[in-house]
């Protein structure tokens, strides 16, 4: 899964299925006004991918409700999907669905699912496009900042200043290997053709073995994927600014230039 947490709102809930969507490649909107044959229709989330040329569109309906969605939700869903010309239609109900409503969909492109269902269908086109290149991205500095090797400006810093620094790679080298094993540059080393990633939660994972100690626990206990992605970005971009404090400090005692 994505993420634990469920939306509050069926705002929040269409914006959220929104953002999946957006995260793996569509260009996806809320409450998308939509001209059908028989008239016009609002929904919850349009999203549109094209790949080589080819238009692939997906509606869904976000159901925020107590109460199982019934029968006639489906049946309409499934016209509207129709008439638009959907390659595939989701129905999200936090609170499952009625028989009546699998029955309406039967041989139709239109899936009902609930919120951790809708995660799962995307699940592992979002890691591949979003979740490994955003690591990658955004936690670069940090992996180069805890390589066994000093960066050039290191003999700037003063002994006192040296020492602290290389206290500072120790204490964040455990991360670093973890983060360069979820980027993309670790992927490629263990065969980027092997689409497995890590089971969550990563204290309990076997595969591939993590050196847990110097973890967080807000790493390490992270259920979802996204809940992990935020974990990581929040330690990675505080620990990538304590080096830039060294870093700065040396380039200035050698006029600027950098190294």
């Amino acid at each position: 899964m994505l993420t634990a947490r469920v939306p509050d709102t069926w705002q929040e809930l269409q914006n959220e299925v929104a953002r999946i969507l957006n995260e793996c490649g569509f260009t996806a909107s809320v409450e998308h006004p939509l001209a059908l044959a028989r008239g016009q229709a609002d929904i919850d989330v349009y999203a549109e991918e094209n790949i080589n040329g080819r238009r692939n569109l997906i509606l869904c309906e976000c159901k925020h409700w107590k109460t199982a969605v019934p029968q006639n939700v489906a049946h309409g869903f499934r016209t509207v999907a129709q008439d638009a010309g959907a390659n595939a239609g989701y129905i999200i109900g936090l609170n499952g669905f009625q028989a009546g409503a699998y029955q309406a969909i039967e041989n139709t492109n239109i899936r009902l699912v609930t919120w951790l269902e809708f995660q799962a269908e995307f699940e592992l086109t979002w890691l591949q496009t979003y979740f490994v290149p955003t690591v990658t991205d955004e936690l670069d500095p940090l992996l180069t900042y805890t390589e066994p090797f000093a960066p050039a400006w290191f003999g700037n810093l003063t002994d006192d200043e040296q020492d602290a620094f290389v206290a500072l790679v120790h204490q964040h080298v455990p991360v670093g290997i973890l983060t360069m094993m979820l980027s993309r540059w670790g992927r490629i080393s263990r065969g980027i053709d092997n689409p497995s990633f890590p089971a969550l939660p990563l204290r309990s994972a076997e595969e591939p073995p993590i050196d847990k100690d110097g973890i967080p626990d807000e790493i390490l206990d992270a259920v979802g994927y996204r809940d992990l992605l935020d974990a990581l970005l929040h330690y990675g971009h505080a620990a990538i600014a304590e080096f830039r404090l060294y870093r700065e400090t040396a380039l200035s005692r050698r006029g600027g230039q950098d190294a």
